[in-house]
């Protein structure tokens, strides 16, 4: 008979069998926000079907699956063909074909569309942050390729379905299809202007052989990609230009798109990101010669707001895996939860995280808008936010992960996998200096972008001193920008949490906004998390954040 040595007792259950949407009350409270009462409803019932999926342990399951059996490479068949293809585990396509069903490429023509979208892309990435890089791309190409209404015609219906068609054959063939991009070269990285990748016309108008190799290009099993490569030349009015590269060309065969390896990442391991080579590769243009970046500028735009509700999603997971884990765990006399030093520190990540989920719901209701205000908003917050909120991604996770103790660094947890996910979204599409760059060439050549980041945190003006205080301090900023390049980071910062302050003012309870303007606008708040003034209501701050299975 086999003997027991002890007993397991006070540990947490899994934080499975429930709705990721529904029990994210900032979330809720969002979408409920930015939508007309006519589509709400409608919206809720959506968001709460995805997020009782996230919630499960089976699709749960297939993250952790997807995580620990990363893409194989398989440049050639076993006759010795070239054949250019990766092999993904099976949970993969299950994840990837729940996100294009849930409508996660599919927002740019339904009314709401975006809002709806955001908050369904914040669910998901809690699951697994892999498959959102794809369903981001799909999703960001869509405004690009408007730049050709015969080519959007064309590909847009199959970018917006709702059906995941893994199959490698010619898109016409296909009811649903996914792109990826090819921006990145070794030489260049965000410096896109140098690459050096050539396009060479062809005889039929609008087409392009493609030589060149590609530093990063993810999801490379997708059905098309948007590339950047250099026509013509600059004295003929060429120059870096947009082209759409099919996997498959019309008659069935592969186009040349040449596989050399798959990179080894820190995260993100469930998703392939490939070097690819071009050699006589048939390609579209997308837009002018010579206008790439003006072409590609919109889908960049997309993609950096998926960084930031990527990162949302990131910290909402990490926050709720931490605040379950006192919830149900015992030390020194009670409750984790109750005790007052861990509160503190719940509460500040809690905090962080609903500042980044009202931010990001903000970017996606201006999508939804259109308006002129609006885009103008956009111009200056989409980097101020991609730019804070990307990089307190990492510490939240982090100090959410401590919070479960030992068992945070075991791979069982989970927890790990958000650690290592933590830091990509601020390095993919323009790392830090490039989006406080970006604010800052903002501020100097489009006025109206001002104006009206200013219209809008002027709507949360008086409700608190500390937020006033905070405007004010950012307009003496930007009174002298002189030497403004070596304290871009700084003014970007600050666009981003007088934006957050001013957000949470007018729509998030009492005790979240003033703990938010305390600690982030006051200075009444440490370097690390876990320094809220004592004096503030953080049992109520932790109790909104909770997960409810």
């Amino acid at each position: 008979m086999a003997g027991s040595t002890h007993t397991v007792t006070n540990q947490p259950p899994p934080l499975t069998g429930y709705d990721v949407y529904g029990s994210d009350r900032a979330l809720v409270a969002a979408v409920e926000r930015h939508l007309d009462p006519g589509s709400a409803d409608d919206a809720h019932g959506e968001l709460s079907a995805l997020g009782r999926a996230a919630g499960s342990a089976q699709v749960q399951e297939w993250a952790a699956q997807a995580d620990r059996n990363p893409p194989e490479l398989r440049t050639h068949d076993r006759h010795g063909h070239r054949i250019d293809e990766v092999d993904f585990h099976p949970a993969w396509h299950r994840l990837l074909g729940k996100g294009v069903g849930a409508r996660l490429t599919a927002a740019w023509d339904r009314p709401g569309g975006h809002v709806r979208r955001a908050a369904a892309f914040l669910v998901w990435t809690q699951v697994d942050a892999g498959t959102c890089c794809p369903l981001s791309m799909t999703h960001a190409a869509v405004p690009a390729l408007r730049a050709d209404p015969e080519l959007a015609a064309e590909w847009e219906p199959r970018l917006t379905s709702t059906v995941y068609d893994r199959e490698l054959r010619p898109a016409r063939l296909k009811a649903g299809a996914l792109f990826g991009m090819g921006m990145t070269e070794k030489q260049g990285g965000s410096d896109v202007r140098a690459n050096t990748t050539v396009a060479t016309a062809l005889a039929e108008e609008g087409t392009y052989e493609l030589t060149g190799h590609k530093w990063f290009c993810s999801a490379p099993m997708s059905d098309g990609f948007l590339v950047l490569a250099q026509a013509g030349s600059a004295r003929d009015g060429g120059g870096l230009t947009c082209f759409l590269v099919p996997r498959v060309l019309e008659d069935g065969a592969r186009n040349v798109f040449r596989l050399q390896r798959l990179k080894d990442k820190l995260g993100n391991r469930s998703n392939a990101s490939a070097e690819v080579e071009f050699d006589g590769t048939w390609a579209r243009r997308v837009g002018e010669e010579g206008r790439g970046v003006r072409t590609v500028i919109d889908m960049v735009a997309a993609t950096r707001v998926d960084c930031v509700l990527g990162s949302a999603g990131l910290m909402r997971q990490a926050v709720a895996q931490a605040i379950h884990h006192c919830t149900h765990r015992a030390a020194f006399g009670g409750k984790l939860v109750d005790k007052p030093l861990m509160r503190n520190v719940l509460a500040d990540l809690a905090v962080e995280s609903e500042a980044a989920t009202v931010l990001g719901l903000r970017l996606a209701a201006a999508y939804d808008d259109g308006g002129e205000q609006e885009r103008a908003l956009l111009r200056i917050a989409v980097p101020a936010a991609k730019y804070w909120v990307t990089k307190r991604c990492a510490p939240v996770v982090v100090e959410a992960s401590e919070c479960l103790g030992g068992n945070g660094y075991v791979e069982e947890s989970g927890m790990p996998r958000l650690v290592r996910e933590s830091p990509l979204n601020s390095v993919w599409e323009g790392a830090g200096n490039v989006q406080a760059l970006d604010v800052l060439r903002a501020l100097q050549r489009e006025p109206q972008a001002l104006n009206a980041y200013l219209r809008e945190v002027g709507l949360a003006r008086g409700a608190d001193h500390r937020l006033d205080g905070a405007i004010k301090a950012l307009l003496t900023d930007l009174a002298d920008l002189d030497g403004a390049e070596g304290r871009a980071r700084r003014l970007a910062e600050r666009f981003a949490l007088v934006l957050q302050g001013a957000l949470l003012v007018r729509f998030a309870p009492p005790e979240v906004a003033d703990a938010f303007c305390a600690s982030r606008l006051g200075g009444d708040g440490g370097a690390a998390f876990g320094t809220l003034p004592h004096t503030l209501d953080l049992a109520s701050v932790v109790e909104r954040a909770a997960p409810r299975p």
